[in-house]
């Protein structure tokens, strides 16, 4: 990948704009609401609180009296339809809850999901996007201590790129979507308005439907694709304690797959993925009379187990591209250098050399590559 200072300046810019943008959401998101003026009318100004039902606050005179004095309350109205008691309510939806017409628990639910969901996971995308680009702006692309042989041998399949990219494709459509459900009340209608704020909540709202069912099937692929590279192997504990030779000069060897995309593999991908794809389920089909607190938990689940995948997305997104030379190259065509399989899968390079492990050997030239820098 190119390394310039173009692309770093680039990256500083963006940084700072998202700080600035989910600064100014979270300030939003959290503004209190303002107190009513002192020339605000009694109605509006003071909360009477409702006394509990009794046979004299109920009768025809007592409401015709209410009625004097507070105009417009219909406070016994609704405590009787949040009841729910027998012969309170009536509806012609049959169902788990066909007597519950409010549900006092959702707004526990609409209350975690407007604060503590969207400001703590808002800030810990922003953050960690903040840290790799420190890092990518102190580091630059890694690259290769030796220059590339123009050797190169397989390293992915057409099989295996074609599952990373199904699951990457609807990976993005549903981060996007999902970004612009969660965020974009506080971040994107202030900026676009209403209008424009609306198609895009409702594309986004059908393109997550949609995509959900085909990224669970492509998590599917992938967990069964990839899992007999991804079990524990030599030098994965030394690999966690150098933390990848990122700090260090040499990454230390590792197999087809180091520890970090191990547990990308399988905290990430797996784990994760079934949690969201689970989750969302409950959420896109709710004809299997599912209760609305059923689907409030899913939310909650879904929401934190989403951020949760985008953190670690993030990160996996950097080292295919701009963080490490080759790499983007090797899910793109395949092939890989022999030069940088050695650097950073020794030991797979080894089983490769020793014949341990078939591949397909390829003419280099036949092979556009990105050249690491020596």
């Amino acid at each position: 990948m190119v390394d310039s200072s173009l692309v770093r300046s680039a990256v500083a810019l963006l940084a700072a704009l998202l700080v600035s943008i989910v600064g100014a959401s979270a300030s939003f998101a959290q503004a209190p609401t303002p107190a009513p003026s002192a020339d605000s009318s009694s109605s509006s100004s003071t909360q009477i609180p409702t006394p509990p039902r009794t046979p004299e606050n109920t009768s025809p005179a007592a409401e015709a009296q209410r009625q004097q004095v507070q105009p417009l309350n219909n406070a016994p109205v609704w405590r009787e339809v949040r009841s729910n008691m027998p012969g309170t309510t009536t509806t012609t939806v049959v169902g788990r809850e066909t007597n519950v017409l409010i549900q006092p628990q959702g707004q526990t639910w609409r209350t975690l999901r407007n604060s503590d969901i969207s400001v703590f996971g808002g800030w810990a995308l922003v953050v960690l996007f903040l840290v790799i680009a420190t890092f990518y702006w102190v580091k630059g692309t890694l690259a290769l201590h030796e220059p590339p042989t123009g050797r190169v041998i397989l390293r992915f399949t057409w099989l295996d790129r074609f599952i990373h990219w199904s699951t990457a494709i609807t990976f993005s459509i549903l981060a996007i979507s999902g970004l612009i459900m969660l965020f974009g009340k506080a971040v994107l209608l202030p900026l676009i308005g209403y209008t424009l704020f609306s198609w895009l909540a409702v594309l986004g709202k059908n393109l997550h439907n949609f995509a959900g069912p085909l990224f669970s099937l492509c998590v599917l692929m992938l967990f069964f694709n990839f899992v007999r590279d991804n079990f524990p192997g030599p030098g994965d504990w030394q690999w966690i304690r150098h933390f990848g030779g990122l700090i260090s000069k040499h990454e230390p060897p590792s197999g087809r797959f180091n520890a970090g995309e191990k547990l990308w593999f399988w905290g990430g991908a797996s784990m994760l993925g079934i949690i969201v794809s689970m989750s969302g389920y409950v959420l896109d089909f709710p004809n299997f009379d599912q209760s609305r607190q059923t689907m409030q938990i899913a939310h909650v689940i879904h929401s934190i187990g989403a951020v949760l995948f985008m953190l670690g997305a993030m990160g996996h997104i950097y080292m295919g591209t701009l963080g490490m030379a080759g790499a983007y190259d090797a899910m793109r065509t395949g092939y890989v250098d022999e030069e940088w399989a050695r650097e950073h899968h020794a030991y797979w390079y080894n089983d490769v050399k020793a014949g341990r492990v078939p591949v397909q050997a390829a003419d280099p030239r036949v092979v556009r590559r990105t050249p690491a820098k020596a």
